[in-house]
């Protein structure tokens, strides 16, 4: 065996021994989309990650290797296998996920327009002068791009959609941006996907809040309830409203009978003499409308002992 090979060998073996005690080490990983981030930004990443997460790039076959070899000690890795295909990289870390992932996804620096490259975003070439000479007034042209000479230079009348986000970049598109000194895209570490525990799930999910859950509960909640008074079947979710939806019977039977009870004496009253409140609510400003309220604040009360307060209904 050749120097260089014992080197490469011992490389190797360095490199497996790194990646295993990182899987172990940590719980928590991010898997990376490293394309168009050049060595030196990637010195800036690692650099504003120190201490809170590590970066660790490598060719895919030598990863699933390692993994592959590995997987008996920490079966929790079996997930991340398959999942190093392309230019993948991997972030490990035990801190806050959202808090790391922002990090990485701050550091972008520009780049211009590479011929076919997917443009991740809509490019624009505004309006004004050029800083080009009528020579090349044709290249312009050619791109159905309006201009006219002003002071010896081509000036581009209004702004011009060059490129749409998803669309490759043409060779004349990518010539105009770079002759006008515009590099419109940046790139930075792009998460693809996140390990949590021996899980995997969208980068999405780091955005979700609070309010979110909250919100979605709430909808699941309805829709129990809707589905459970449709059907007649008791659920917890249903069973205030069924409740409240009883006690809006009993005072209308209160109402039209002679049945009565504590909750229905001020219904029944205001329906002997309206007038009475009406010439009560000068005096008593707002008590009138509280009075006139109270079999709602009756149901609202017994919505609220039975835990119904979820104002589902309306």
């Amino acid at each position: 065996m050749s120097s260089a090979d014992r080197v490469y060998a011992d490389r190797k073996v360095e490199y497996f021994a790194t990646l295993t005690e990182a899987l172990d080490t940590y719980s928590k990983c991010f898997l990376v989309d490293a394309d168009n981030v050049g060595s030196f930004q990637m010195q800036e990443i690692r650099a504003s990650l120190r201490g809170k997460a590590m970066i660790l790039m490598g060719k895919n076959t030598m990863i699933r290797k390692a993994m592959r070899a590995h997987v008996a000690n920490n079966p929790t890795i079996e997930p991340l296998i398959e999942l190093m295909r392309g230019n993948t990289g991997m972030v490990f870390t035990n801190d806050d996920l959202a808090e790391v992932r922002d990090l990485l996804i701050s550091n972008k620096r520009p780049a211009p327009a590479k011929v076919n490259a997917v443009a991740p975003q809509d490019v624009f070439v505004p309006a004004g002068p050029t800083g080009q000479g009528p020579e090349k007034t044709s290249f312009f042209q050619a791109l159905n791009i309006a201009t006219k000479i002003n002071r010896g230079m081509i000036e581009i009348l209004r702004e011009v959609h060059l490129i749409k986000a998803g669309d490759k970049v043409g060779a004349s598109e990518a010539a105009l941006l770079n002759m006008l000194g515009i590099s419109p895209f940046a790139y930075s570490l792009k998460v693809k996907s996140v390990f949590d525990n021996g899980q995997i799930y969208s980068p999405v999910v780091l955005d979700i809040t609070t309010e979110d859950i909250i919100a979605k509960f709430g909808a699941a909640v309805n829709n129990i309830a809707c589905v459970s008074l449709a059907v007649g079947l008791p659920t917890a979710a249903s069973v205030p409203h069924s409740i409240i939806n009883g006690f809006k019977n009993l005072l209308a039977i209160a109402a039209a009978t002679e049945v009565t009870f504590t909750q229905a004496e001020t219904v029944k009253a205001f329906l002997a003499d309206p007038s009475a409140f009406a010439a009560a609510a000068p005096a008593a400003g707002a008590a009138a409308p509280a009075a006139a309220d109270e079999p709602a604040a009756a149901e609202e009360s017994e919505s609220s002992s039975m835990g119904g307060g979820f104002d589902m209904f309306g």
